[in-house]
């Protein structure tokens, strides 16, 4: 996984000052490097069932579709409150400061469906913990949740503690 984290760039003071922002767009630009993370995101999945990617808004939707299409399963976003058109459901989790709604299609996912939710970085683990809740809330099993990156320093697996996590690169 060296290769990849190489490919990471640090951006220091984004979005605020003493926050080193890893920026994942040279990886996602190189097409060897977005193959080679693609392919290791799933690789520990291709053999369990899962039915259904779904993916955390933004950058969630590049790695989840990619993932989604490495599978041969369909891809569903989780988005930001009035971004979706059609009938929802909505979770509410608390932040470091404040607070995050997130959203998925009442139809999104089901009780039949097994999920892997992809995102590009776990930080402190609360959005990705709230999409894992979700998910569940409509009835789904979510089998594992896979991140391009994770700041080890942060500790967000710990919120993540009933499921399987499977992240590339540490930082």
């Amino acid at each position: 996984m060296d290769a990849l984290k190489a490919k990471i760039r640090d951006i220091p003071d984004f979005p605020k000052p003493g926050i080193v922002f890893k920026d994942l767009t040279p990886l996602i630009r190189d097409p060897a490097s977005l193959r080679q993370a693609t392919e290791e995101l799933v690789k520990p999945f291709r053999n369990v069932g899962i039915t259904v990617v779904a993916g955390m808004e933004a950058r969630g939707f590049i790695f989840g579709s990619l993932a989604a299409r490495e599978l041969g399963v369909g891809f569903v976003p989780l988005r930001k409150p009035g971004k979706l058109p059609y009938q929802v459901e909505a979770l509410s989790y608390d932040l470091e400061y404040g607070s995050a709604t997130l959203e998925i299609h009442v139809d999104g996912v089901g009780k039949h469906d097994r999920v892997l939710l992809v995102d590009d970085l776990i930080a402190t683990g609360g959005t990705a913990e709230a999409s894992c809740r979700l998910v569940e809330k409509l009835g789904a099993t979510l089998v594992a949740c896979a991140f391009v990156v994770e700041l080890d320093f942060l500790h967000g697996r710990k919120k993540l503690n009933n499921y399987r996590v499977h992240s590339l690169v540490h930082f």
